[in-house]
């Protein structure tokens, strides 16, 4: 057929339709004035300048709606017929049943993103393919909050992917932001000294490189009473940090605990010392460990309100007390003898403790985190807009024993002061079970948990966080560089970790972090 016949075919059908919508319409005009007939007519059609919508149509291109076959009638029956032949609809076939999965196939959905654009891309969700972003700091200063808690528990085994996963989602692209900064207790030991130790250079810092023995003397010192300490919450928050210390080197030395009668008679002596230690020393110098152990078990003969006896009982407990400091000093005197060094601060948008050379079976690890954790809140006390970034490697010393008491009592100025503690640990059963640290995991609403190898491992991490009962077998299947995110009562996410090649070199474990890294962060 030619373009010419085709014209013309079309034309006499626009026509034609147009003559019986005409034909409908006057018909329909006429019935209309019929009581009670008019009631079952149809619709009234609506005619419209049938060739000059057509010529509108074929001039940009397109189809006028009644150039094209619309939906097939179907008839039911010679009634249905009939109306549909006066422009009714018939009635729909009867549809088949279907299964819910048959209808997923048929009706598929498109996933929305599991997070929403606020805070740091922190990799991409494994089901919808879409960017995974959350920042626990972020998320706890909206309105209305995202979190009750800013803290984060990150848990993994060792080559499961969490510390790549932490050095770029909770330390390097924070510092990005406005007034954000990082402390980060570094543990992993890389040529001599810890991983985030060039990293810490490229920015600016130099790391602060604790020595058990401080026999080279390089090594750095942190006084257990600095005055930032006592800032934190006065003499009963420097009470507190002695009391811990006490018990950290006492358990993990000796494996021994004081008695509750020792214990409250320890408990007034050292009240007793560390009153009279800060009184003569208000004015001078800054006082240290050995100058609270020289004054434990001294005891004015001359105050009346104690009798004989109970002199004698302070002057035992003080003499026990300082044989626990001295032991300390002689362990760890490179550590704590002296005040705290003048090049610890907290100007630099990334300080690091580099403990990566302090042994781990013994006390000094747990000390320093909570001497640190305390004379940081000490510092940034009046620093108001700020928000920090505490990251703990092998957070289990710092939750798993005497020193989550810090973590307890200051949780609240913690938050107020903007500060985010992030713990790091292989497997949950790190934690003793009837230990206050279980309670303070499971506060934390933000967990990333990467593979955990053991059934008894996953099982632990699936109740304590709350999550699908298949979660189980998926932990303990995930590939490399894939966790479950957990941010408080959201549904748990696979997540997979997508590194930019200047984040591929900064985690590498092999090799030094090329200098253009530290570039990217805006120095």
């Amino acid at each position: 057929m030619s373009g010419r016949q085709a014209k013309a075919q079309r034309a006499a059908t626009i026509g034609d339709t147009e003559h019986e919508v005409i034909a409908l319409q006057r018909r329909a005009s006429r019935l209309t004035r019929v009581p009670v007939v008019n009631r079952f007519l149809p619709p009234e059609v609506f005619v419209s300048d049938v060739e000059e919508v057509s010529a509108h149509a074929a001039a940009a291109g397109e189809l006028a709606p009644w150039e094209v076959p619309g939906s097939q009638l179907r008839p039911d029956g010679w009634q249905s017929a009939s109306r549909a032949r006066r422009g009714w609809y018939a009635p729909a076939h009867q549809g088949a049943a279907s299964t819910t999965r048959q209808a997923e196939i048929v009706a598929t959905a498109h996933f929305g993103a599991p997070t929403g654009f606020d805070g740091i891309v922190n990799g991409r969700d494994t089901l919808t393919r879409t960017a995974f972003a959350h920042d626990p700091i972020t998320a706890y200063r909206r309105t209305p909050r995202g979190l009750t808690s800013p803290n984060v528990v990150v848990l993994g085994q060792t080559g499961a992917g969490k510390s790549s996963w932490v050095t770029c989602n909770l330390i390097t692209k924070p510092l990005m932001l406005r007034k954000r900064r990082a402390v980060v207790f570094s543990k992993k030991d890389r040529g001599g000294e810890c991983e985030h130790a060039e990293l810490t250079r490229e920015l600016g810092n130099e790391p602060f490189r604790f020595l058990a023995n401080g026999a080279t003397g390089e090594g750095r010192v942190i006084n257990v009473l600095d005055p930032a300490i006592t800032r934190v919450d006065g003499m009963q928050g420097q009470k507190l940090m002695l009391d811990t210390v006490i018990q950290l080197h006492r358990h993990r030395s000796s494996g021994t605990v004081a008695s509750v009668e020792e214990a409250g008679w320890e408990d007034q002596a050292l009240r007793l010392a560390l009153r009279s230690l800060l009184a003569d020393h208000e004015d001078t110098r800054v006082p240290t460990l050995a100058d609270l152990s020289a004054r434990l078990g001294a005891v004015d003969p001359h105050r009346g309100d104690y009798s004989l006896r109970s002199r004698e009982r302070l002057h035992q407990a003080g003499l026990s007390i300082s044989h626990v400091l001295n032991d300390l000093l002689e362990t760890y005197g490179g550590v704590f003898d002296g005040e705290t060094s003048s090049q610890v601060d907290l100007t630099h948008k990334l300080t690091t403790f580099d403990i990566s050379q302090l042994p781990a079976d013994g006390a000094v690890i747990p000390i320093v985190m909570a001497a640190a954790n305390m004379w940081m809140l000490g510092r940034i006390k009046d620093e108001a807009g700020w928000a920090t970034n505490v990251i703990y490697e092998e957070g289990w010393h710092m939750i798993g024993g005497p020193s989550v008491g810090l973590i307890q009592s200051n949780e609240k100025l913690s938050r107020s002061l903007g500060m985010s503690n992030i713990f790091i640990m292989h497997k949950g059963s790190d934690i003793p079970p009837d230990s206050a640290g279980v309670t303070v995991i499971q506060e934390a609403q933000t967990a990333y948990i990467f593979r955990q190898e053991h059934e008894q491992d996953a099982s632990w991490a699936q109740r304590t966080f709350n999550l699908d009962q298949d979660t189980t077998k998926l932990l303990m299947g995930l590939r490399t560089g894939h966790c479950i995110a957990k941010i408080a009562d959201m549904p748990e996410t696979e997540v997979e970790h997508l590194r930019s090649e200047w984040e591929k070199v900064l985690t590498d474990s092999d090799q030094a972090m090329m200098g253009d890294s530290a570039d990217a962060l805006g120095r």
